[in-house]
């Protein structure tokens, strides 16, 4: 029982003393510093090439994504871009019609958004009163909504469509696309055709044009969490309007 007594004692005395040698601090410090530069290497490797987060600030993808829905984006899917060397990842499989996708905007590199992809390369796209065809087939899209009651005009937004025609170059002179009603059009090599399931109030492909391969980011899994913007509580909006049943809803 001595020995045991004086070998503790021992023990407690040697890290006693090893607790008060100078310099511990620094190596505590120098410890925490390298988990902290692990984590971090970690954390950037996961964002760069497999999932990144991203937050749905307007409403051009209701009913599928809300305002104030937070996203986990599998960006591998469509092969991730490899930082600094402008260089992509294989891909698992090439982006398919009707998935949602994240993309660079192509008029502002600094802007990501999410819409639904409609029109692959080879496709043959118009839309009749709203009615999305593809090669002359027209297609149920049940996630799709209509909010606008307004009149279908033309714009000079629609402009670059003529480009991509089928028809001939003098029937592209009197050519007067809509929101609502454009095309046919064809979707080149390496480009692809995107809108916004809420069609009357989606800024996409009818307006600014096509998406190339180059700027898909990847395929959104599921919704991590979600929370209702509101102006009277704007502050604490994310704390008490919280939508607990979108949080882990997959999107399809």
């Amino acid at each position: 029982m001595t020995a045991r007594a004086e070998i503790t004692t021992e023990r407690r005395q040697d890290a006693l003393r090893r607790l008060n040698r100078p310099g511990l601090p620094w190596r505590l410090l120098w410890d925490w510093a390298c988990c902290f530069v692990i984590a971090l290497f970690l954390f950037l490797i996961v964002r760069a090439f497999f999932v990144e987060a991203f937050k749905i600030p307007t409403g051009s993808m209701e009913r599928t994504l809300l305002v104030g829905d937070f996203l986990l984006v599998n960006k591998l899917v469509y092969g991730a871009e490899v930082p600094l060397i402008n260089k992509r990842l294989p891909a698992v499989h090439r982006p398919a019609r009707g998935e949602v996708i994240v993309f660079v905007y192509p008029l502002d590199p600094t802007k990501n958004y999410v819409k639904r992809l409609v029109g692959v390369p080879g496709d043959t796209l118009a839309m009749k009163d709203g009615v999305l065809f593809v090669d002359g087939v027209a297609q149920h899209e049940a996630y799709v909504s209509h909010t606008d009651s307004e009149p279908d005009r033309s714009q000079e937004d629609f402009d670059w469509q003529r480009a991509y025609l089928v028809k001939t170059s003098d029937a592209a002179s009197a050519y007067h696309p809509s929101r609502n009603n454009w095309g046919p059009l064809v979707v080149p090599e390496k480009k692809y055709f995107v809108l916004g399931d809420n069609r009357d109030n989606s800024s996409d492909s009818r307006y600014w044009g096509l998406v190339p391969d180059s700027l898909i980011r990847g395929r959104p899994i599921f919704v991590y969490y979600s929370y209702a913007p509101d102006t009277t509580a704007r502050s604490f909006a994310w704390l008490t309007h919280i939508r607990w049943r979108r949080i882990g809803e997959r999107i399809d």
